[in-house]
């Protein structure tokens, strides 16, 4: 099956990638993104460790990660609507947190409203275009606050 994209020719712009670095611990980074994320507006409604679990469950000797997943209630009421429903399949956005080194953290994010409109599940209207540019500007206040 042939992707319907060319991963190669996607421009971290187009859905919407943001990165930071934290020097600090990676206990420290999560609860420090965790805040900034909440101040910024989202709610952190789901959130788990991958590399505890896969260290657990398969021995993955796995360095720290963390899935934050975060979500403002506006934007998720309104992108459903957009989306007859069917953005929730993406819910909620999820801020990675990873530890490169230890004292150094890695906090990732790519926007799931403009992964939905790349891939043809949102529409690509003025409607959707507001809630993209509503989220992003959360979003950025938010890194910027890192």
């Amino acid at each position: 099956m042939a992707l319907p994209i060319d991963p190669d020719r996607i421009d971290p712009d187009d859905i919407g990638e943001a990165q930071a670095t934290l020097e600090m611990a990676h206990e420290e980074a999560v609860e420090h993104v965790r805040d900034v994320f909440t101040d910024a507006g989202f709610g952190i409604p789901v959130e788990f460790s991958p590399s505890e679990m896969l260290n657990e469950k398969v021995d993955a000797d796995r360095d720290p990660y963390y899935v934050l997943g975060a979500c403002n209630p506006e934007m998720a009421d309104r992108a459903l609507d957009a989306t007859d429903n069917k953005l929730g399949a993406l819910m909620p956005c999820n801020v990675v947190v990873w530890e490169e080194e230890p004292g150094q953290q890695r906090v990732y994010h790519v926007s799931i409203m403009r992964i939905a409109r790349l891939i043809g599940m949102a529409p690509d209207d003025e409607e959707m275009a507001d809630i993209v540019a509503d989220t992003g500007e959360l979003v950025d206040e938010a890194f910027e606050n890192l």
